[in-house]
């Protein structure tokens, strides 16, 4: 998969006057960042920003921070064992769902990686929308993704309504960087067909440059899930360090949390 991967990646660097040591680079800062932020973390017990408007100064308004950003987290999804975990989970388990979806949509496409594995699965069958507020994301993931069968569109989540109801819905790593992801939860299960499938993924204990909600527990996060009206159908926690569980929440390490949901 990694090779697959690569090997369309170089291409697409190759077509900007990049290289793969540019997207190492990138990685590197984001590292940098997650260090930093991780420190303070550790220090304070609590992320360095708090709100939408702060992290949208610092980096989702910053083109030059979301091109390292986006090419860091491309790189993250091989060489961050959890990452790997969370994409091979959600490549496995899609197929189970796939047979009734006629509509998909992703909200916060990123670089687009879950939104090309979807279009593997579902093809021609199902259309396919995407929802960002980065025009970075979108133009990265257009670039990843050259396909005229998804329909892109660079707004808000919560501004966006088009009429339709969706069968599966996709929210990667989206909770944390929303003030109020209860709200967020309930605005998709007002999009999701009544039979749909919602899946998801957000970390506890994630420092980073653009998180702004902290989860302290997986316990926290199915709290919210069930408030927002949905139920558990299947879901996988995986562990972003190789220690014990009870290591991990001694000392704060970032347990990243998926699953798939439907309406109650």
């Amino acid at each position: 998969m990694a090779d697959d991967f690569f090997g369309k990646y170089v291409q697409i660097l190759a077509v900007e006057g990049k290289t793969l040591d540019y997207s190492i680079d990138c990685y590197l800062q984001m590292i940098a960042d997650v260090n930093t932020e991780t420190l303070e973390f550790l220090r304070t017990g609590k992320y360095t920003s708090s709100t939408f408007d702060e992290v949208n100064c610092r980096v989702y308004a910053r083109p030059e921070t979301m091109e390292y950003y986006m090419h860091g987290l491309l790189l993250s999804q091989f060489l961050w064992k959890h990452h790997y975990q969370m994409f091979d989970y959600f490549t496995t388990t899609l197929p189970r769902y796939a047979e009734p979806v006629k509509s998909y949509l992703e909200v916060g496409v990123g670089h687009g990686f879950y939104l090309s594995r979807a279009l593997e699965v579902l093809g021609d069958k199902a259309t396919l929308t995407a929802v960002d507020i980065s025009e970075t994301s979108i133009e990265l993931a257009k670039r990843f993704i050259n396909d005229g069968r998804i329909t892109y569109n660079l707004k808000n989540v919560f501004d966006f309504n088009n009429g339709e109801k969706y069968d599966f819905i996709t929210l990667g790593e989206v909770l944390e960087h929303v003030e109020d992801p209860l709200s967020l939860l309930v605005k998709l299960n007002t999009l999701l067909s009544d039979n749909g499938v919602l899946f998801f993924t957000t970390p506890t204990n994630a420092p980073a440059i653009d998180h702004i909600y902290l989860f302290n527990n997986v316990e926290e996060i199915r709290d919210i899930v069930k408030s927002a009206g949905f139920k558990i159908a299947s879901e996988m926690s995986f562990l972003s360090e190789d220690v014990s569980v009870e290591k991990a929440e001694k000392y704060k390490v970032a347990v990243l949390y998926g699953a798939f949901l439907k309406k109650v």
